[in-house]
């Protein structure tokens, strides 16, 4: 292993063999960035919630070895379900499943080191995820060592999904980054799996690019060490009459960091935004997201649930914006969270900027404990205490759960959830809880 943050506050570029000039240029002022803009602290706004200290008292470092993890036995793969699926361990590739899928004509599922030299690569490379005011995208854009980049062509439905598993070990700090581009038309499902075992961190960036009339499914599903720390940005570019669903899924991580920031350019586009966080200990997960409604005529629909234990904390800050030009914006934006203990904290702070007076919006946010009126009814009919609970629990969080299309995606979901609350959520059919 080598270090990159030697003295904890300033970094180097981090170059691959072969990168393009533009790639090197980037890099660079990606660096530059970070070591002006310094780690992110609780004077900031956007982090008053979070402090990153026990993050930065770490020297970390990258893991420049070739990757030697049986990964096939990974209990988070979907090999066997998936069309493609590609595995990283601290940043670097392990396994490429991606062949089938690149039979099809008009399909490119590879790394990002493969695809740099492509003309789509450097149309969209770091266009949307900006580096220029966000510190931690800044770092990742300087030290990224690979990550996957998927091409849908014009006007191609593809049946199936593909998956990225991403699995952190050792004491090592990686900084994955992925590009998805879907062509005008296209359809397509792509579902990030995080997790791993021990102390690391992990700072991953993903940009999605849906073109004019493209329909993309992305779902996220952070499982992290419970030791981990993790940072992640997923920045959505949104053509005209593109529709996305994006799912967040957060139950893994000591300290996690969720951004989501999507951009609708294009007049008519939808977005879907969900995200559940579930959490217990001392875990600390803060959801930031921001809509920006650039074009006319686009809907987004936002809901965030919580459903927090023990000492655990959790925030939603979430921001919509209706630009001037937007005209006809119809947004809707929620966050819901569930205490189960008088020592959890959730912080939430839903808003809307709008500046234009042609719109629909509207925002709200509840926090609450289980509703004892509902656990009068269930007890009544001589349902247990604690199984009732459990239904109420189980009960809130399946909104988004089932919500999932893809079965050995929405099962996979589920079974972490009990397994990270075992005391609080129902067993599943024929599973011990």
């Amino acid at each position: 292993m080598s270090s990159v943050l030697e003295d904890r506050s300033t970094i180097e570029p981090q170059h691959i063999d072969g990168e393009p000039e533009r790639v090197r240029r980037i890099r660079a002022q990606a660096a530059g960035r970070f070591n002006a803009l310094g780690w992110p602290t609780t004077r900031l706004e956007e982090w008053k919630y979070t402090s990153l200290t026990p993050l930065t008292n770490i020297a970390w470092k990258t893991d420049q070895r070739d990757p030697h993890l049986n990964v096939e036995g990974s209990p988070a793969s979907l090999a066997k379900s998936a069309i493609a699926e590609l595995t990283f361990v601290n940043g670097r590739l392990a396994r490429n499943l991606a062949s089938a899928a690149n039979q099809h004509p008009s399909i490119r599922v590879t790394t990002m080191r493969e695809a740099m030299s492509s003309e789509v690569f450097a149309r969209h490379f770091a266009t949307y995820a900006d580096y220029e005011r966000h510190a931690l995208t800044a770092m990742n854009t300087a030290l990224w060592q690979d990550g996957a980049y998927i091409e849908i062509f014009p006007v191609t439905p593809v049946e199936g999904f593909i998956h990225l598993l991403f699995i952190g070990e050792g004491s090592a700090a990686s900084h994955p980054r992925n590009l998805i581009v879907a062509g005008h038309g296209s359809q397509i499902t792509v579902i990030e799996t995080y997790v791993g075992s021990g102390t690391y961190f992990t700072n991953t960036v993903t940009e999605i690019v849906a073109g004019q009339g493209a329909v993309v499914d992305h779902y996220k599903f952070e499982n992290e060490s419970l030791e981990a720390f993790h940072i992640g940005t997923v920045q959505i570019h949104q053509e005209r009459s593109s529709s996305v669903t994006s799912r967040t899924i957060a139950i893994g991580g000591g300290l996690v960091r969720n951004e989501i920031n999507v951009a609708l350019t294009g007049e008519g586009a939808s977005l879907s935004l969900e995200g559940l966080f579930v959490l217990s200990g001392k875990q600390h997960v803060d959801n930031h997201t921001v809509i920006d409604h650039v074009a006319p005529h686009c809907d987004s629909l936002e809901l965030f649930k919580g459903i927090l234990d023990e000492n655990a904390r959790g925030i939603f800050d979430g921001r919509i914006i209706v630009e001037p030009d937007a005209v006809k914006t119809s947004s809707r934006q929620t966050n819901r969270n569930l205490l189960l203990s008088e020592t959890a904290v959730v912080d939430s702070k839903p808003s809307l900027e709008i500046h234009n007076d042609d719109v629909k919006c509207n925002h709200g946010s509840t926090i609450g404990q289980l509703d004892e009126e509902a656990l009068f009814y269930l007890r009544a009919r001589g349902i247990g205490e604690e199984d009732a609970r459990n239904l109420l629990v189980y009960a809130f969080a399946s909104e988004i759960v089932e919500r999932m299309k893809i079965d050995v995606v929405r099962e996979n979901a589920g079974r972490a959830l009990f397994s990270r609350m075992p005391a609080r959520l129902p067993e599943r059919r024929g599973e011990p809880r």
